[in-house]
């Protein structure tokens, strides 16, 4: 059987993510947008969303998380209480905060597009975050420099 794809409105989408999730489903999405470069590469990599208790969130996760009305697949970077902050690998200095209750299902898997996928809990998924925050760092630094040069 070949598999088509369908473009529908992100509101109709993103409601259907959510009630496969709350059913106990998992849910391949194809990543759009470069918010999560280079760790996630828009219209290459798809991710496989999962639903997960909110006392299993763990910083450096991956998370699909309503905010200001749609929704947001980016990595935990910090945790204090119910409360999240969430940031891209690819953005500069621009976090979200969310509660726990704005979680909707967490990366479990990434599937490449030239082949090949790695999972949370594997030791591929931590060099390649690693690699990916450390890219983060080294272009905010610059960012952050070139800025202090200009003024």
């Amino acid at each position: 059987m070949v598999a088509t794809k369908k473009i529908i409105a992100n509101d109709l989408f993103f409601a259907s993510v959510e009630q496969l999730i709350a059913e106990g489903q998992r849910v391949e999405m194809t990543v759009k947008g470069f918010s999560m470069r280079p760790f996630l590469r828009n219209e290459k990599d798809v991710v496989v969303l999962a639903p997960i208790a909110p006392a299993r969130l763990r910083v450096g996760m991956v998370i699909l998380f309503r905010y200001r009305g749609g929704h947001v697949l980016h990595r935990i970077r910090k945790i204090e209480g119910g409360r999240l902050t969430f940031e891209g690998d690819g953005n500069y200095r621009i976090q979200e905060l969310a509660q726990a209750a704005d979680v909707v299902a967490y990366v479990a898997e990434v599937k490449l597009a030239e082949g090949g996928a790695f999972g949370y809990d594997s030791l591929r998924w931590r060099r390649r975050s690693a690699r990916s925050l450390c890219r983060k760092r080294v272009r905010t630094l610059a960012i952050d420099i070139k800025r202090k040069l200009l003024k």
